[in-house]
């Protein structure tokens, strides 16, 4: 495999999501191999995940038990305790539902695999430089996070230790997430691409379909044609429907954690703003909390955009459709271009968590009610 990988310069789906995988592995919540392009679970490999995520629930669960009942763990204040509950339970969460998922997620990568052949390798190349950028320096990104975290804070080991790997058990969930989405995008514009080619031949060879040796010869091709991409198009819609359900409760977490973060992010903030003005020292802790911004942002606004541009690249399919629908005169190829069309307007194609869509509507709702606690803070110092 390391033979065949380069970094930026994808040729098939394991060179692809290679980085991913790699950190997915690292992590251990990817119990899988890939033989012979089918994916299987390994009986080491189960065996670690399962051992590992054992260790992290048992000490999780022994954290909030010395939080909120024992009292043996304590915090500076209630907002920390509380910012540290929410983080646990996540991070508990998070990693049941991963270990949940790992076999119908291992059937949804071998789906998208197989769909994913459709791409040329130009479309694979264009996606490495996103995908492997993405995956890679955000991981970076976050180690030195980590780090920064580790030595500015004053926290026990085995709570920084948690924290790391609920980051970056996370990070990886939502990356292994976008990367999906952005597969299925490609292909949608795959599908596209040659829906608009096959528009192209239809409206230059129309004056010839009155011609019966043509019509013979060209149309049965023409109508094959088709039908591979509609079939194409119901097994990519199938994939979305799949990738919904497998990562929506994944998916809800992310997005409460992130309204979660915001929110005391911007609470300590505006303290330690309002601590230095008498003389106390925050420049570190400002600084962390920045960064923990910047990521929790950039991370949603990334998926937002990824989901918006997946589901416009889905609806552009029936748009097409009806184009070459207009154009053409063949009652065959009309026959089949409407049940294309009534394909696609059954098939919704978005992404969504449990029935929450995820596209631009979903960040434009995460900053207003971030904007409203920021007013309702910032008037609470003021009176105060």
């Amino acid at each position: 495999m390391w033979k065949k990988w380069q970094l930026f310069h994808a040729t098939d789906f394991q060179s692809l999501m290679y980085p991913c995988f790699t950190f997915c592995n690292i992590l251990g919540i990817f119990p899988y191999r890939i033989n012979a392009l089918t994916f299987e679970t390994t009986r080491k490999r189960c065996i670690l995940t399962t051992v590992i995520t054992c260790v992290f629930c048992l000490f999780t669960l022994i954290m909030l038990y010395g939080i909120d009942i024992s009292g043996t763990i304590k915090y500076d204040d209630t907002p920390i305790t509380i910012e540290r509950n929410c983080y646990f339970i996540y991070g508990l969460f998070i990693a049941v539902v991963t270990y949940i998922m790992k076999d119908p997620r291992m059937h949804l990568l071998q789906n998208i695999m197989e769909i994913s052949f459709i791409l040329s390798p130009n479309s694979y190349r264009k996606l490495s430089r996103l995908i492997h950028a993405k995956d890679i320096f955000g991981f970076s990104y976050l180690i030195g996070h980590i780090m920064f975290y580790y030595f500015i804070l004053d926290f026990g080991n085995t709570d920084k230790i948690l924290i790391a790997y609920i980051l970056l058990i996370g990070f990886q969930m939502d990356m292994l997430y976008m990367n999906c989405v952005c597969i299925l995008k490609a292909c949608f514009k795959e599908i596209n691409d040659n829906l608009t080619n096959f528009r192209m031949l239809i409206v230059n060879d129309e004056p010839h379909l009155l011609r019966k040796i043509y019509h013979e010869q060209k149309n049965p091709f023409l109508l094959m044609k088709l039908k591979t991409m509609k079939t194409q198009h119901l097994t990519i819609s199938d994939t979305v429907q799949m990738l919904n359900t497998i990562f929506g409760l994944q998916l809800l977490g992310t997005i409460v954690i992130t309204f979660a973060e915001f929110t005391f992010c911007l609470y300590f903030y505006i303290i330690f703003l309002w601590q230095i003005n008498v003389n106390y020292d925050y420049t570190f802790q400002i600084m962390l909390l920045k960064m923990s911004l910047a990521y929790q942002f950039v991370k949603i606004v990334w998926m937002g955009w990824t989901c918006d541009a997946g589901k416009d690249e889905a609806v552009m399919v029936g748009i097409t459709v009806h184009e070459i629908l207009n154009d053409t005169i063949d009652k065959q190829i009309k026959n089949e271009l409407q049940q294309f069309s009534l394909q696609v307007l059954h098939r919704e194609n978005i992404f969504s968590a449990k029935g929450l869509i995820l596209d631009a509507t979903l960040l434009v709702a995460i900053v207003s009610n971030v904007t409203t606690y920021l007013l309702i803070l910032i008037q609470f110092l003021i009176t105060k």
